[in-house]
């Protein structure tokens, strides 16, 4: 629970900060690949870790990927400029893919079958309480401290956590002939850091159609095709195929892809929004993400009971139309509506997440058996990181190039030339302060208008996963393989 707690907070404790150490540090453009350096990590790993943590042990591959993780929150805090923090983030990405995975791993690892229930309801907690903290905790230490201590201030509960899988984690291995697909995730990395940077970058510092774009395309096909061959004839795949074959498992990794692609464009540029156009306090931004916070738990909790009576297909479904609502409601937010309307809106959104996320854990568990019950989590999860990767470059690309846009339109009525990175003017109160009215206005204006794009995106993968819930079976009760007890 606590190495599940130091995984969990890093999802929403930075973006608060983000405002912050972009005001810090510079570097507007660079915005998302402080996400999606992270992530793209995050998500290549998880998979890698798995595989190693069934060959040499739970504890040893935790261990040494909370080790890696402190490191590079270590180096994140002491980061002078934005390409040292993104290089820094890919270092904790490398460490945070351990951590999740194996965890939840341990749990069914020490555990019976009849005692899973109430122990999922304790994981279920920490993410709870983890989320609704994350944001408060980032929002107080950035006013108060300084953005540096979001990094630091994991530091001794990681190290706690390691102290105790060494002192009372105690398994018995059985040596294995290691059989890691290093091809296929080599190949995945190709793939997915092209794709991100094509996204990030394309119609922003590179054009559409520039040798560059159209390089990295070629590059990314390419290895895709390569990484399928390779997973076809390797013994132990990164992704095995046949699991997609299984209809219900292929429409909750789907949607969770498209609901992660969601969760990392509300979560990541809503503090932008809270604080640059409402001019609002980091705190204040930060209990806006905590109202999405408190809805997923709760949701998830509800969503347990309701299975029971109407089946994972029509909880699942009423989770789909939450996420739709709370879409809408961010593409309607004006700065008027204030901190409540976004707090509305997050929580709305969070609603949805744990009515989803919950009915596809007990979908993918109930729909293979026990040999396969570890992979078929484990490629939700991949899926889910998967789309924040991708959602973090796709919506940050998104971001950039309307504000670009729309500096280029109408920079030129305030006699100044506006780039990405006058945006960072706008997200501390003692630079916002020493604009001309004008200008302040004009910002603000663009950020509003790039970031409704961006919330027009979200809703549209909102409406897509609803789209997809309903091609699930319609089975209200289901048999949980008897080969797991």
């Amino acid at each position: 629970m606590l190495a599940m707690f130091v995984g969990a907070v890093e999802a929403t404790i930075v973006a608060t900060a983000m405002p912050a150490i972009v005001g810090e540090l510079g570097g507007f453009s660079h915005y998302s690949w402080v996400f999606s350096a992270y992530l793209l990590m995050n998500t290549i790993t998880v998979l890698i870790y798995g595989k190693l943590a069934d060959l040499f042990g739970r504890k040893p591959v935790i261990t040494f990927g909370i080790g890696i993780f402190l490191l590079g929150s270590l180096l994140c805090g002491v980061a002078a400029s934005m390409g040292q923090l993104i290089l820094f983030r890919l270092l904790q990405g490398i460490g945070a893919g351990a951590v999740m995975p194996i965890a939840t791993t341990i749990v069914g690892d020490i555990y019976s079958p009849e005692e899973r229930p109430k122990i999922q309801g304790y994981l279920s907690s920490v993410w709870g309480i983890s989320a609704v903290m994350g944001p408060a905790v980032g929002g107080l230490l950035v006013e108060f401290l300084s953005w540096r201590w979001v990094f630091w201030v994991s530091i001794p509960l990681g190290l706690l956590a390691m102290v105790g899988f060494w002192l009372f984690l105690h398994e018995n291995m059985e040596k294995k002939k290691p059989q890691i697909d290093y091809a296929g995730a080599g190949l995945l990395t190709v793939v997915i850091a092209s794709l991100m940077i094509i996204l990030v970058e394309g119609g922003v510092r590179f054009s559409w159609t520039s040798p560059q774009i159209i390089g990295l395309s070629v590059i990314a096909v390419a290895a895709f095709l390569f990484f399928i061959v390779q997973e076809q004839k390797t013994a132990e795949p990164m992704v095995p195929f046949e699991i997609w074959k299984i209809r219900p498992l292929f429409i909750a990794n789907v949607v969770s892809f498209t609901t992660g692609l969601m969760l990392i464009g509300i979560s990541s540029f809503l503090p932008a929004y809270v604080q640059g156009v409402m001019e609002e306090s980091a705190t204040v931004a930060g209990f806006t993400l905590t109202a999405m916070s408190i809805g997923w738990p709760i949701a998830s909790t509800v969503a347990g009971k309701l299975m029971l009576k109407i089946g994972y297909r029509n909880t699942s479904f009423i989770g789909g139309i939450f996420l739709v609502v709370g879409g809408l409601l961010f593409v309607a937010i004006v700065p008027a509506a204030g901190p409540g309307g976004a707090a509305l809106s997050s929580f709305c959104f969070g609603v949805g997440m744990g009515m989803t996320s919950t009915s596809f854990i007990v979908l993918i568990q109930s729909a293979v058996s026990w040999k396969q019950r570890g992979i078929t989590t484990a490629t939700n999860m991949f899926m889910r990181n998967l789309g924040n990767t991708v959602g973090a470059a796709l919506l940050g690309g998104i971001l950039n190039g309307q504000i670009l846009r729309y500096f280029s339109e109408r920079g030129g009525k305030v006699g100044e030339e506006l780039t990405l990175d006058s945006t960072n003017k706008l997200l501390t109160e003692e630079q916002r302060s020493e604009l001309l009215p004008a200008v302040k206005a004009l910002l603000q204006d663009g950020l509003s208008h790039s970031l409704h794009s961006v919330y027009v995106a979200v809703l549209i993968f909102g409406i897509i996963s609803l789209i997809l819930i309903f091609f699930l079976p319609k089975k209200k009760n289901w048999q949980v393989d008897s080969s797991s007890s």
